[in-house]
């Protein structure tokens, strides 16, 4: 083996470590930023790796789902109901009451 070619087997082996090394510190990397951020890990499987969910983590889920579908419930009536005073409020009937009421207390006030 001569030199050139020993030169070339030497960074062929340089520019093999520096691409692990770079691969390992991007690794690193985002790793650090997951954590920072508050994503779960996950393994070599794609399990999860943390946070791990305890009974009172569970608890807490299942009551803020609880709670959820009721503000939903909620929600969806209380949509039904502004629904029917806009179709009560737009009726051709209500303004028509609403102007006889006007002047009826303008009448109340002339005589």
């Amino acid at each position: 083996m001569d030199a050139e070619q020993f030169n070339l087997a030497v960074m062929a082996i340089s520019g093999g470590l520096i691409v692990g090394f770079a691969g390992i510190i991007g690794w690193i990397y985002t790793t650090r930023l997951r954590i920072k951020n508050g994503y779960p890990l996950s393994g070599a499987w794609g399990q999860s790796v943390y946070p791990k969910a305890t009974t009172q983590e569970i608890e807490r889920i299942k009551l803020l789902s609880q709670e959820n579908a009721q503000l939903q419930a909620e929600l969806g009536s209380v949509k039904d109901r502004l629904a029917t005073v806009e179709r009560i409020v737009t009726d051709g009937g209500y303004h028509l009451t609403h102007q006889i009421e006007a002047l009826r207390a303008t009448g109340d006030k002339v005589q």
